[in-house]
């Protein structure tokens, strides 16, 4: 078991931390309320290893999406998942969301195919929100689905298989609709197909017309925006894609600019491994009112490993404080790693993500901003290179006290004592 301080140092660490910020004119408290009240949507795929609860007619197809690894215990039912969610959470400070993909339905063993699933068929998920007073988010699935084999679903040549992937989509809406009436707050929608070619593809500008076509008709549908926010979302490449994406990120960049409800989703994995994301904030924002936000860790050609808090991190959260852009952008974490424990992928994917905003939180932006403005280029830069080592730490273990989970070290053997007397007994 790892030894952890008491509630007094804890709290003794604070206090002269606080004085620390204070002196460089930054009010520590205003910063916890405003973590405290700031959303983070843990993503329900990192608990099954992306595999869900569908109930197939015969053999699935169409490929999927792979995490790799054998870790022992995942999640083979709804009632499981939602009992790894539960512990993840309690190890998880702030306000959680929780974000659901349409092979999470529960059907009560019926082969219930995409195109018809409903809000029924997530009456438990919606249930088991409210009672723990979070709220829920959700993702269409357009993979492993035998009309997934050619490659592509919405953009796809044959009529009859876009048909399918744009009922499906429609259908998917309308369960986000439902969802977000239940909680009284919308639910975000994110839609990403991994439509794209291997080898170079001849046409690839037919692909790209057919999938604005496609999505023309799904957001004809009328869905209340009071309950309903629709993100597109781009990548690169992907396995099975290598040489062409159909929804690049020019591609959706110009679809969610031409269109005022519709947000961009900025996966931080989905672009070249040497490209962050950070700076594309203030470009996107200077023209859409909001954004979603996959907060990954890319390492080479993977695009979704356990957030940890990297430079990556630090850049991001900077920028979207630095610009007052935190009411603006809607935060959801999207990594699966069946290598490790799970549901301590969750807690420091989700830990991590919070102390980069903190961090951000932390900072004497105007300060920053005031040392630019008069030309102090080297009293700003050595202003950020001390504030590395300011005592984000002592604030952070402060915020969980308040928040009831545990701190820094002591989540660890939390973690450590359900791993061995329930994952490992599964």
């Amino acid at each position: 078991m790892l030894k952890t301080l008491t509630e007094s140092q804890i709290h003794s660490q604070y206090e002269l931390a606080k004085a620390q910020y204070k002196a460089i004119g930054v009010n520590t408290e205003a910063a916890m309320k405003t973590l405290a009240a700031t959303p983070i949507s843990l993503h329900c795929w990192q608990g099954d290893d992306v595999k869900g609860f569908e109930v197939h007619d015969g053999a699935v197809s169409g490929g999927g999406i792979m995490a790799i690894g054998n870790y022992p215990g995942p999640a083979t039912t709804a009632d499981m998942l939602r009992q790894d969610a539960e512990e993840a959470f309690s190890l998880i400070p702030g306000t959680k969301r929780f974000n659901l993909h349409a092979i999470y339905a529960e059907t009560n063993g019926k082969v219930v195919d995409r195109d018809k699933i409903k809000p029924e068929h997530f009456t438990n998920w919606m249930k088991w929100a409210k009672k723990l007073g979070i709220s829920l988010d959700f993702n269409p699935t357009f993979f492993a689905h035998p009309l997934a084999n050619s490659g592509y679903t919405l953009s796809s040549a044959d009529e009859k298989v876009r048909k399918f992937w744009i009922d499906h989509d429609i259908a998917c809406r309308r369960i986000a609709e439902a969802m977000g009436k239940a909680q009284g707050n919308p639910c975000v929608v994110n839609h990403w197909i991994p439509d794209g070619h291997k080898d170079q593809p001849a046409d690839r500008l037919g692909p790209r017309q057919r999938l604005i076509d496609s999505y023309n008709q799904i957001f004809s549908k009328k869905i209340s925006t009071k309950y309903c926010k629709d993100a597109v979302e781009c990548k690169l490449f992907g396995l099975g894609s290598e040489d062409y994406v159909v929804g690049s990120h020019e591609f959706y960049m110009g679809y969610a600019l031409s269109h005022k409800d519709i947000l961009l989703t900025l996966d931080m994995g989905h672009f070249h491994p040497t490209e962050t994301i950070h700076d594309k904030i203030s470009a996107i924002l200077c023209f859409k009112d909001e954004i979603l936000l996959h907060v990954s860790r890319g390492v080479r050609w993977d695009s979704d490993h356990v957030v940890n808090f990297n430079d990556d991190i630090r850049n991001l959260f900077q920028q979207i404080v630095r610009g007052g852009f935190l009411p603006r952008v809607n935060i959801a974490l999207d990594f699966f790693d069946a290598s490790i424990n799970r549901i301590g992928a969750w807690g420091v994917g989700t830990r991590a993500t919070m102390k980069g905003l903190l961090n951000a939180l932390l900072e004497p932006a105007k300060l920053l901003q005031d040392y630019e403005a008069a030309g102090d280029g080297a009293m700003k830069l050595a202003l950020l290179e001390d504030l590395r080592t300011y005592p984000l730490g002592a604030v952070w273990n402060e915020y969980c006290v308040r928040q009831g989970v545990p701190v820094d070290g002591a989540w660890i053997n939390d973690l450590t004592k359900y791993d061995r007397n329930v994952i490992k007994k599964r």
